[in-house]
C-alpha cells in the first residue's frame, strides 16, 4: 500500500490531490506540481499521461519543489506505485544488444558503472530479482528509467534514447 500526495505550489501549497494507487492520468486533479509528500511506497511519477516522458523516482519523504527530485519542470501527469515484492535484487547488464558480449552482473547498488563495467554504455540487460531504477549519469542523476523483472534485449526496450548508463540502484523502501 502506498500513499503520495501532489501540490500545485511549492512548499506543500495550493491545490493537492492525494493518491494511493497506479494513475495513468492526472490532469484532471492538478494542472502543474510543485512539490510532493510521500507518506508510504516508492513511486515512479512520469512527465506525461500514460507512463510516458521522463520519469521520476521517489520514495518516502518531502519534496518542497520539483528540483528535489530531479524534475525537469513542473508536469507530472501520470504515476505508478512500485511493488515492493522481494527483498533480493539482481540484474545482469551487458555491453552488446541481445544479451551479448561483456557481461557483469550485479546485486548491489552503482554509483558509478565505468568504476565497475569499464564502460558507460549498457545495450542490453536482463532484471533477475526485484525492480532497478537506471540512471543516464553517474551519482544517480540524469535521465531515470523504471526497469522492473524481465529481459531487456536492446537499451530503446527500457525506453532510452542512447545507451548511455552511469549508474543504477535497487527499488527498495529504506524506511
Amino acid at each position: 500500500m502506498g500513499k503520495i500526495t501532489f501540490y500545485e505550489d511549492r512548499g506543500f501549497q495550493g491545490r493537492c490531490y492525494e493518491c494511493s494507487t497506479d494513475c495513468p492520468n492526472l490532469q484532471t486533479y492538478f494542472s502543474r506540481c510543485n512539490s510532493i509528500r510521500v507518506d508510504s511506497g516508492c513511486w515512479m511519477l512520469y512527465e506525461r499521461p500514460n507512463y510516458q516522458g521522463y520519469q521520476y523516482f521517489l520514495r518516502r519523504g518531502e519534496y518542497p519543489d520539483y528540483q528535489q527530485w530531479m524534475g525537469f519542470n513542473d508536469s507530472i501527469r501520470s504515476c505508478c506505485l512500485i511493488p515492493q515484492q522481494t527483498a533480493s535484487h539482481r540484474i545482469r547488464l551487458y555491453e552488446r544488444e541481445d544479451h551479448k558480449g561483456l557481461t557483469m552482473e550485479m546485486s548491489e547498488d552503482c554509483s558509478c558503472l565505468q568504476d565497475r563495467f569499464h564502460s558507460d554504455e549498457v545495450r542490453s540487460l536482463h532484471v533477475l530479482e526485484g525492480c532497478w531504477i537506471l540512471y543516464e549519469l553517474p551519482n544517480y542523476r540524469g535521465r531515470q528509467y523504471l526497469l522492473r523483472p524481465r529481459e531487456y534485449r536492446r537499451y530503446q526496450d527500457w525506453g532510452a534514447v542512447n545507451a548511455k548508463t552511469g549508474s543504477f540502484r535497487r527499488v527498495v523502501d529504506l524506511y
